[in-house]
């Protein structure tokens, strides 16, 4: 049932060999241990969350953004621990600051794609890759390789490569390349594609909205694409696919749709036998509200092992969902043929990256001191360049390049500044401040005091008290977030952009690139995609005209809406 040699894994004898003898040795609750891939979150109390984790015997594990040496001294416990070796993960969609706190940023996929440059997808990869390498990770959650259709999606957004297929697929396929050229293997998601909806899968089951014509030209050629260049992992979305589920089993109720997780057709019949996927399977987290609502959890947690995936990841309470899924294989739900599927494909890409020979040869580790490759020169050197050429001006009156700055007045708008998704940006406001004050401008910040009805300023003071009008909008595309839109001050707008008429106004959105839809009367408006000091330096030195702006857009910043344009 499982192509040992053949794409993606592409094993030796000695590989074929250490897979069907590792699967012998393993007892039924040793099996069912294999399919949980589980999440370390608290840096402070790893050994007691470390040794709960051993006791189960889990295939993996994955971190949220801890300090390298955290990362390194709990990877190392763990593998020591383990009876066969563990997929270590981490959420690499930006870079190793996916799993490492001081790893490199080097920017998030729409900035990447605004580069128009594939190459920087390839160097994206091999960020991510060599960086987790260093703490002992060798699984990233990531390219995402969703395609951006609604500007109302709360959670695609800056993280895909944009709204082109054919450069969603190109830059998916360069990541994965590069990434699995490291030896840390990649995983597309999410399958069978994010993007149409404008809701989030982490708390609504969400569907994808594309008829099967139209999902094979745009989604499917994605996924075939990075199939097709042996990618070992793909991961999908508690998200439905009414089109195919209805197509591949006619005659289904509406009620019995399921997310692709929970979803036979969608994974087998669809991602298997049509795209003919023979690489491990793993669900999106099954603690999402899209998953825990279908079905009660004693059902779900057993159906995603025999709808189709080969790894369980994360838990709500892992004794009780262990528990579960050994109840499932033991009164037939999970066959034991299918649970032998699932843990040779889980063992099968184990050996894919050498795991096996590193865990004979003592070396599944790398010396502590590798750490010093984390945030290197080179890393840093190619994320000022995907800075400089990814940050767009969408639209210009004539105000840039700003003058010299001796003597003039800017009053500077601040917007959100938030945390970007994880946690890996933000914060950069003041920063920015600082920047322009060090061209030489008079900086006053914006105060909701100022615009109180009946007592704010005259007009003409304001168009005479100040040369320009900044705003420095960080709203971050994160999940759990129903909308990302700019909620205005009270009373009516007090710090919307009113004085547009009278002073020349600038607006820089550092994350999202669709706000044009909430200011569209701003005449200079410019997208620099992720929130980091990098795109900070970058984009002053755009502003005062010392470098120009090369970005191309990968979406519709206009959100075919006419007024946008003006």
């Amino acid at each position: 049932m499982v192509d040992l040699k053949g794409n993606p894994f592409y094993l030796d004898d000695r590989g074929v060999k250490w897979v069907e003898e590792t699967l012998a040795s393993l007892s039924r609750e040793e099996k069912v241990g294999q399919l949980f891939t589980l999440i370390h979150r608290e840096e402070d109390k790893w050994k007691e969350e470390a040794d709960f984790v051993i006791d189960f015997q889990p295939g993996g594990t994955g971190y949220r953004p801890m300090k390298a040496e955290s990362c390194w001294t709990v990877s190392n416990y763990y593998q020591g621990k383990s009876k066969v070796p563990m997929l270590i993960s981490g959420n690499l969609e930006k870079g190793g600051s996916g799993i490492i706190t001081e790893g490199t940023t080097i920017g998030c996929n729409m900035q990447i794609a605004a580069t128009d440059r594939v190459e920087n997808a390839r160097r994206q990869g091999l960020v991510c890759a060599r960086e987790a390498k260093t703490v002992g990770a060798n699984w990233g959650f990531s390219p995402c390789v969703d395609i951006d259709y609604n500007f109302r999606s709360p959670i695609t957004n800056t993280r895909t490569y944009g709204s082109d297929p054919e450069v969603v697929a190109a830059m998916g396929k360069a990541y994965v390349e590069a990434m699995q050229g490291q030896g840390v293997l990649a995983s597309v998601k999410h399958f069978p594609g994010d993007g149409t909806d404008e809701r989030d899968q982490h708390v609504v089951a969400t569907y994808n909205s594309m008829s099967c014509e139209e999902w094979d030209k745009t989604y499917g050629k994605v996924y075939k694409t990075c199939i097709d260049a042996g990618v070992l992992s793909i991961m999908p979305g508690h998200i439905m696919h009414p089109a195919y589920s209805r197509k591949l089993r006619p005659g289904i109720k509406d009620e019995d749709i399921m997310p692709a997780t929970l979803a036979p057709e969608i994974l087998g019949d669809l991602l298997r036998g049509q795209l003919g996927f023979n690489g491990m399977i793993v669900s999106d987290a099954t603690t999402m509200v899209g998953m825990m609502t279908k079905l009660p959890r004693a059902e779900a947690v057993p159906k995603i092992i025999s709808a189709g995936c080969d790894v369980f990841l994360y838990s709500r309470n892992l004794e009780e969902d262990f528990q579960l899924m050994l109840d499932g294989v033991k009164d037939g739900r999970i066959s034991g043929e299918r649970l032998d599927e699932a843990v040779t494909r889980i063992l099968a890409t184990k050996a894919a990256i050498g795991l096996h020979i590193q865990k004979e040869e003592r070396r599944l580790m790398p010396e502590s001191r590798e750490m010093d490759k984390i945030n290197c020169e080179e890393h840093q050197a190619w994320t000022r360049e995907v800075a400089d050429q990814s940050i767009t001006l969408v639209k210009s009156d004539g105000t840039l390049p700003l003058p010299k700055g001796q003597g003039k007045k800017i009053l500077l708008y601040k917007i959100g500044d938030d945390a970007g998704i994880h946690g890996l940006t933000g914060g950069n406001f003041n920063y920015f401040k600082e920047k322009l004050e060090a061209e030489g401008y008079e900086i006053e910040i914006f105060e909701p005091s100022m615009a109180l009805e009946m007592r704010v300023r005259k007009y003409q003071e304001v168009i005479d008290a100040y040369d320009y009008i900044v705003y420095f909008c960080a709203l971050a595309t994160k999940s759990n977030k129903s909308t990302v839109r700019i909620e205005w001050l009270e009373p009516i707008g007090a710090n919307a952009p009113s004085y547009v008429a009278g002073v020349p106004t600038i607006f820089i959105s550092m994350e999202n690139p669709y706000h044009l839809l909430d200011v569209p009367m701003v005449k200079t408006y410019i997208n620099a995609y992720s929130n980091t000091m990098e795109n900070v330096d970058a984009l002053v030195e755009k502003l005062m005209g010392r470098s120009p702006f090369t970005g191309k857009s990968p979406v519709d910043p206009f959100c075919d809406r006419w007024d946008t344009r003006l």
